[in-house]
Parts: structure tokens; C-alpha cells; sequence
């Protein structure tokens, strides 16, 4: 049996039980709440390594149960969210969750969505690059390569790159690297950060259309691959 234990919350019974049958058949284990204020108790009593949280309960919000979570952990939290739900998605992401699935969703993407937040919560190791596929990021020198062909990427094009790494696979806001990049919320709709983000894949992609290292979160954000 996998030694994690992920907390569901979700309301919805089919869903609710859809996610514990899959998480078991994929040998996690489970504890399982209906309601916002029985989470944060199971939470508080079992310690998870991963929460799936629902954002519509029938008692309190999820964003007062995540709200609550991170006052005291920075345990995983994948949101489960409805159609229609982006403005609440993009505020549950912004107060402190590392990803979210969309109803309806299929298995494959949630089990890769759990992964990665899991691979998150892994304790930070000093390390002086970072590498995958064909990009290489020497932080000590601050250079970037593609196929160990040195880029040129201007200052901010740089801290934009370093802060997608550092938090690979998870869904970055746009206003979250909007205030991390410049220090304050932009009051162009981001389309400075649209325009860099722009430049960016220009140079790291090789196909910008099908990119392999920047995502677009639509209406939300970006994630940087992760494997």
C-alpha cells in the first residue's frame, strides 16, 4: 500500500466516491469528508500529504477551509472546481492552492496532477541547476540553454523563467507572478506578462504551438512541465 494518505472533500456523492475508488485502485490511502468543518477536523486529526478540496460545500466555502488549512500547513491542496468557477479557481490558487481539476475530469490527468503537487511537498534541496529535456538553467552563472546552446534572455525574462522553475508543475496565477515579477497587481489585464511570456516560448520552444516547458492555464495563469 502507498504510504500517502490524500483527504478528499467534496460534497457530491458520485464524485466523491468516483475519487476514492480511483485513489485506492491506484494504492493511496483515503480519508474522506462531505462537509468543509469535518475536513478541517480530518485534517487536523490525520495529518494528509495531499487534500482534494471541493470549492462548493454545503457548510462553509472550500476557500475558508484552505483559508484555515494555511494557517498551519502548507500541505498540498488540489481544488476540484465546476465549470463556470474561474474567478473562485483563480482565488483559491492565489490564497495558497497548488493546482486544480475541472469537472468532469478523466483519471489520468487528476493521478498527474497528484504527482506533481506530491513531488512538491518534497523538502527543498540547494542545487545550482536545473534541467529537463533539453533546457539547462545554470543558477550560479544565470544562464539558460536549449540543447546546450547558450540563450540570451534579457533581466526580467530571466526572473520569469526562474520563478516558473522553482515551482514547476504548479499553476502559477497571473497575478501571483505579476506581484512576485514586478511587485505590484498590473492594470493592463497582464498583457505586459502575455508579451513576455510571449518572448519566452520564442526562445525555449521549439514548436510554440505545441510548447513543451510553459502551459497555459487559460483565463488563470501558467505551469511549468515537471517531467
Amino acid at each position: 500500500m502507498n504510504d500517502k494518505t490524500i483527504l478528499i472533500i467534496e460534497d457530491d456523492k458520485s464524485i466523491h466516491n468516483f475519487l476514492k475508488l480511483a485513489l485506492k485502485a491506484n494504492n493511496y490511502n483515503t480519508v474522506e469528508s462531505f462537509t468543509g468543518l469535518s475536513g478541517i477536523s480530518l485534517f487536523m486529526s490525520h495529518n494528509p500529504d495531499l487534500i482534494l478540496l471541493d470549492l462548493g460545500l454545503p457548510d462553509i466555502g472550500g476557500m475558508d477551509v484552505l483559508l484555515q488549512i494555511r494557517q498551519t500547513s502548507a500541505v498540498p491542496v488540489v481544488i476540484v472546481s465546476a465549470r463556470g468557477q474561474e474567478q473562485e479557481k483563480v482565488a483559491a490558487l492565489d490564497a495558497g492552492a497548488d493546482d486544480y481539476v475541472t469537472k468532469p475530469f478523466g483519471l489520468n490527468e487528476l493521478l498527474a496532477r497528484i504527482r506533481a503537487a506530491l513531488r512538491k511537498q518534497k523538502p527543498n534541496v540547494v542545487t545550482h541547476e536545473f534541467v529537463l529535456d533539453t533546457m539547462r538553467i545554470d543558477f550560479d552563472k544565470r544562464k539558460v540553454y536549449i540543447k546546450e546552446k547558450e540563450l540570451h534572455l534579457t533581466p526580467i525574462e530571466y526572473k520569469i523563467l526562474l520563478l516558473l522553475t522553482e515551482n514547476a508543475g504548479k499553476v502559477l496565477t497571473h497575478k501571483f507572478i505579476q506581484e512576485k515579477i514586478w511587485g505590484y497587481e498590473s492594470n493592463d489585464d497582464y498583457q505586459s506578462l502575455r508579451v513576455y511570456m510571449a518572448t519566452i516560448r520564442k526562445k525555449i520552444e521549439s514548436d510554440t504551438a505545441c510548447p513543451r516547458f510553459i502551459m497555459t492555464e487559460i483565463g488563470v495563469g501558467y505551469r511549468f512541465a515537471d517531467e
